[in-house]
Order: structure tokens, then sequence, then C-alpha cells
């Protein structure tokens, strides 16, 4: 069983460069992040989840580690992390790290000692070239696979299947295959000691290689759940996504819960802001639910609450589930020709439906994604999408950098939206009409009303625009993302009287529900 806090966390994704950086040295830090405590403690966020701030040479923006106990210069010290935690917990706001655990820097100690050493099994080597393969750097001969990036080498965790014609291929319990989940181990030991409440991996599902069923690597992550359970059972584990695993993967991993991340196919149904099914991942609203001409609307919506049902019924009706709005790996919610009007829709949706939800940092304003950007530490990870336009620095206020950062303009991490409306949390702060002044009040909403949270009933109501269901057997959600107004009779409400809690446009009466353009709305029933 995960540990109960996770079915009522709201996560918020935090991309550390791109903050608050408090020494103006154009980068975000955990000092600068600190500082903005409360604001994440006003908006009602109680769980922070940090990409990586591990030790890097940051040739793909710190998921490639060359020192998992060293908090990276960049962003200060392991004492700022232990600081950091402490100011958090101080705020009810639990602190989640991203371990990248199925490969290394190539300047990680281990990966030096093991391309002079022949003997070291740590990594994966072979004598011969292949796909995936890269010549060995020092005075070993050979090649170790990589995992992406050839500065990433993929750390040995074994194979699932042995080859006589690949007799580099070791099994899951070998020498090394069996000190690096060790390391594992030890890894998360140093930082549940500091304080950290839990991790979300990297490509967890990749460990164990040609693992088809991932038989062996749901072993793996299982024995090491049954570790934590016995040595810090308050702690949690999320893998980064169970696509394309098989849907009741999670469950026989031991991890806490799954992601729907951006790249996940239901996630893509709803928003497909550079998800599965676009085009080499650029940003695209079309043949999505949430998109404003609606063209494919019901098809999307049925392809989602397919996924959803498959998924839920494979691995048990109580599996949590983590939908985000964005990610650092994709567009963001407010990517194209999505604009800010569009969003309430989006987050009457996100926060009342039945699974935990992360918001992107800036999502919360309606930041948009910014195409044309250079490419920085890694973000072009595939020709047709740059990953840098998610990845621009926060908004904070009108001033210079727009708070973010007191260096020069060119020095910052990345670009800012150049555009004079773009949106910031102090212009937004006290306006009642805002989209953070909603996001507030909808995770408030969620985290004071059991209906709402994660293992409370769900029944679809309607399948089309508008899209219509009860939480909990008491509260009725509405949303139409369609430009166009849209209204449907519900036999099931026809006797009800909804009272309104949080609504924009939408009226239900007698069993009619009619919903304005990019309406929302939430009734008690």
């Amino acid at each position: 069983m995960p540990a109960p806090w996770l079915a009522d966390a709201v996560v918020y994704e935090i991309y550390p460069q791109s903050f608050a950086d408090s020494d103006g040295d154009g980068i975000g830090d955990l000092p600068g992040a600190m500082a903005h405590l409360d604001h994440l403690q006003w908006l009602g966020v109680n769980t922070v989840w940090f990409n990586p701030c591990f030790a890097s040479p940051f040739r793909d923006a710190g998921y490639d580690v060359s020192d998992y106990l060293r908090i990276a210069p960049r962003y200060g010290t392991n004492e700022d992390m232990v600081t950091f935690v402490e100011a958090a917990r101080e705020r009810g706001i639990r602190v989640i790290l991203d371990l990248v655990a199925g490969h290394t820097s190539v300047e990680h100690a281990w990966f030096r000692r093991a391309a002079d050493d022949p003997t070291d099994d740590r990594y994966i080597w072979s004598d011969r070239p292949g796909p995936g393969f890269v010549p060995s750097p020092g005075r070993r001969p050979g090649y170790y696979l990589k995992n992406f990036f050839d500065e990433q080498p993929a750390l040995n965790f074994g194979y699932a299947r042995l080859r006589a014609d690949e007799p580099w291929r070791q099994r899951v319990d070998g020498p090394g295959p069996q000190a690096n989940r060790q390391a594992l181990k030890d890894i998360m030991a140093f930082w549940l000691d500091r304080g950290i409440a839990g991790f979300r991996v990297d490509m967890a599902y990749s460990l164990v290689k040609d693992d088809p069923d991932k038989s062996q690597t749901a072993r793996l992550w299982r024995e090491l759940h049954e570790w934590l359970d016995v040595a810090y059972p308050d702690a949690v584990l999320l893998p980064e996504s169970d696509y394309p695993a098989p849907a009741d993967i999670g469950v026989r991993s031991g991890f806490d819960g799954d992601f729907f991340l951006v790249i996940h196919p239901a996630h893509s149904a709803l928003f497909n802001n550079g998800g599965a099914g676009s085009l080499f991942w650029l940003p695209d609203h079309e043949h999505c639910f949430f998109e404003a001409d609606g063209r494919d609307g019901p098809g999307s919506l049925g392809r989602f609450l397919r996924i959803w049902d498959e998924h839920r019924g494979a691995s048990g009706g109580d599996r949590l589930v983590v939908l985000a709005t964005a990610d650092h790996d994709f567009s963001r919610l407010c990517c194209g020709d999505r604009t800010a009007e569009q969003l309430g829709a989006a987050y009457a949706f996100l926060l009342t439906w039945a699974s935990v939800p992360s918001i992107y940092y800036g999502d919360e304003i309606g930041m948009r994604y910014l195409p044309g950007l250079p490419d920085h530490e890694g973000s072009v990870c595939n020709p047709g999408y740059n990953r840098a336009g998610c990845r621009t620095p926060m908004q904070w206020d009108s001033g210079a950098n727009a708070g973010f950062s007191t260096a020069p303009p060119d020095r910052l991490y990345l670009p800012q939206d150049p555009a004079p409306d773009r949106p910031t949390v102090a212009a937004q702060r006290d306006d009642p009409n805002s989209v953070l002044t909603l996001v507030r009040r909808l995770i408030h909403l969620r985290r004071s009303t059991p209906a709402l949270g994660p293992l409370a009933s769900t029944e679809v109501l309607t399948r089309d625009y508008p899209f219509a269901y009860v939480r909990g057997g008491t509260h009725l959600v509405v949303v139409n993302p369609r430009r166009e107004p849209a209204h449907v009779d519900v036999a099931a409400l026809r006797d009800a009287e909804p009272a309104p809690v949080e609504v924009s446009g939408v009226t239900v009466s007698d069993g009619h529900v009619a919903a304005d353009g990019f309406g929302y709305g939430i009734f008690t029933l």
C-alpha cells in the first residue's frame, strides 16, 4: 500500500534551472526556490518534485549524473537541500527528487573506472560495434551501451534473456547488476535520511534490458520497494510512466502509483501538447479533447476514457495515477494556439478528476511554450522538437527578467517570453479572474473535498461536449473545452438540484446542461 499522504498530494514540478535565481548568475538555485516557498504554500500545493539537482556536466540538463550524493554547485549545497526540505515541511510541503536510475554521466567515477578496467561490469560493454554502442573513451577496449546521448552510458542491471551470439549479456543476478541495485538503495537512503519524501524514477522500466514483458524489471523494483517498506515506510516511489509497459506493471513493480506524463497516450488524447501521437513531438493541439475547434473531441475523449478504464481495470480500481499539466520534456499546457482563456476548463478537469494532479512550474499562470529557442543542455533530443521552449525562466513580476534573476538578460539560463503581456504571478495574484487565482481556488477545493480525491468514485454522464461526470456521488463537474457552446440532456440529473461551487458559463436545470464556449462548472448535488 502506498503511503497515505500520496492520495492527498497536489504535486508541483520545479525545473531547478528555471525557477528562481538567488545569486545573479542567471541560473535557478535552491536558495531561490526557497524564497518562493510561500507562493507554493499560498497556492495550496503540498508536494514539490524537483527535476535532477545532482552534480552533473549538464549534457542533458542534469539527467546525466556525475555524483548522486552531491547537489550540483550551480544549485547550492547538500545543506541547502536539507534547509529547503525543512522549510517546506514547516509549510506542509513534502519534497520528492528525480532519480536517474538507468544511466550516469561519462564523468561519473563509476564510468571512469569502468572505462579503464576490463573486469568492471557496472556498465554494459561489447567487443563489437552495434546499435546504441559507443567506442570506449579509456584504456578498456570495446564499446559501451548508451541510453540517449553518447554521454549517458547505461548502467548494467542485466538482461532478461541471454544470447550466445552476444556473450556480454549478463544475468540480472550477476555481480555488476547486484552492485547497481545496492547503489540505488544507498542513494535513496542517503537522501531519505535527509528528509526527502520519495522519488520519481526516470526511465524506471528501462533498467533490465531485453525484458519484453518487464517481468525482471518489475521484480527489481518490487524488491527495492520491499526494502523501502521496512526501512522508510512513509517514502513513495513513482515511475516516470508505465507506457509502453503492460498496464499492471506498476502494481507488479511495487510502485506507489503511475505517472501519465505528456508522452502517455492518455494525456495526449486530452491535450496533445507534444505527446504520443503527434509527429516528432511537435506542439500540436489537433486530435485531442481540449482543442478549441473540437474536431476530434468525442473520439479523443473516448480514447482517454478507454485507456483510463483499461489501466484501472488491470492495475486495480484504487490505483493512484498522477496526471500532469505538462512537464520538462514537452510543450506546455498553454502552447501553439491554445490561449489562457482555454485553461479554466482544463484546470477544472485536472483538479477534479480521479487522479493525483501535477502542475508544471509556471502553468499556474499560463506561461507559454516558446518556439525557436537555441539548443541548450541537450534540449534538442529529436530533430522535430526543442524542449527548451518549456524550460524558460519563471515569470514572477514585471521587473527585470520577470523577477527571475538580477543577471543581464543574455546570461539567463534561457530567454524569457518577450511578449509585453506575458503572464506573471504578481499581476495575477490579486485578480479574482486570473488563471492563478482560479487554480488556487480549485486546489483548495480539491484538498478540502474528499469526493474530489483520487479514491472517490467517478460516474461518467456524457462522452462529448460538454463532458460531465459525478465525483464521489456528490459533486457534478462539467467542462466544455470547445470554442462553441454545447448542451446535452442528462436523464440522471433530471431530479437533481445542483448548487454552484465554481462555475463559469455553465447552467444545469431539470437535467439540461448548457455550457458556453470554454465553460466549466463544479456543483454539489
